[in-house]
């Protein structure tokens, strides 16, 4: 409910005053005869005229409360929101080589670094399609593109190292990535890459799958995980059982740098946990989606059933004030 002319509204300061003002006349007008005593009269009950002398008042001020809440044009309606969101195609490629055991992203290794994170940027978004492609020396869709979030990251909770033969193939997993967002139809549609390692398997060039993806209007967004330099690598000693050994990061960041720049997209390169998680909010900010919202109201006006209950309330304090309450001087 809202008022259509609410600058009306102020005239409801005048009740208060003409009350004041009937009262004070009220009291000025009582008999001004005094006696010595009153006790006599003190037990007497008041008449039914006297204890409700000032109805007539009363109703001719909520009368004319009524006609002011009138003028004002209360109005009664509801707002209708239609809401057109236009989603983003988001295909997410993850490496799951043994390379990605590394532990440099502690407490986690890269792997379970990358999940957490991953994680988080599935339950930023908002209806877009997001699917999953994981790969390592051959690539597969652990998820197929969708809006059930739920079942999203239920599948990458599944993904561990190992679920593939081992290796890198770059390409593969572009290619792959590219051909599940080949017949979209939405407005945008990119891939967000992550690896650790060099292009050393596979069939398909990543420079051809690149160029493959540009054609279909896909972006792809690269990103290099480990820490520069030497990182820590857990292997299982049939003798001494786990243990770690030092591996040089080898990321071809020339390549990933050229991949992103021939789609349109941009390279990262993650160091560290939280800086992975900084690239994949940069990306999301990068990649909005579009919501349009169009507002619709639609007002009735009330005031009509306020104007006959404020007339009969004022027709009645005028009637009861000079008949059943009339004061006979």
């Amino acid at each position: 409910m809202r008022f259509a002319s609410p600058l009306f509204l102020i005239l409801l300061g005048i009740i208060p005053l003409v009350i004041w003002d009937f009262l004070r006349r009220a009291k000025t007008s009582e008999a001004s005869i005094l006696f010595s005593d009153v006790s006599i009269v003190k037990g007497i009950r008041l008449g039914f005229k006297v204890r409700y002398r000032h109805v007539p008042m009363i109703l001719k001020m909520v009368a004319i409360f009524i006609f002011i809440l009138a003028m004002a044009r209360p109005q009664a309606g509801q707002k209708e929101e239609e809401i057109i969101t236009e989603g983003i195609d988001i295909m997410l490629t993850l490496d799951t080589s043994s390379s990605m055991k590394a532990e440099d992203f502690k407490p986690q290794n890269r792997l379970g670094a990358a999940k957490e994170v991953i994680e988080e940027f599935i339950k930023s978004r908002h209806n877009d399609r997001i699917g999953l492609v994981v790969f390592s020396r051959q690539s597969f869709t652990q998820c197929p593109l969708t809006l059930d979030y739920d079942v999203l990251l239920d599948l990458l909770e599944k993904i561990e190292i190992g679920m593939i033969e081992d290796g890198t193939a770059i390409g593969t997993a572009i290619a792959n990535s590219v051909n599940r967002l080949r017949d979209s139809k939405a407005k945008s549609k990119i891939v967000i890459l992550l690896t650790d390692g060099i292009n050393n398997a596979g069939k398909i060039d990543p420079q051809t799958a690149a160029k493959t993806a540009t054609a279909l209007g896909i972006k792809i967004y690269t990103i290099g995980a480990g820490k520069p330099g030497a990182a820590l690598y857990p292997v299982e000693d049939p003798i001494f059982g786990k243990r770690y050994v030092k591996m040089d990061t080898e990321i071809d960041e020339g390549l990933l740098e050229e991949i992103a720049e021939e789609t349109g997209g941009l390279y990262f390169r993650a160091k560290d946990e939280q800086g992975l998680k900084e690239i994949y909010e940069t990306i999301g900010k990068l990649e909005k989606t579009e919501i349009e919202t169009k507002e619709y109201a639609n007002y009735t006006e009330l005031a009509d059933g306020f104007i006959l209950p404020g007339l009969i309330l004022f027709l009645m304090g005028i009637t009861l004030g000079n008949t059943l309450f009339r004061k006979i001087p």
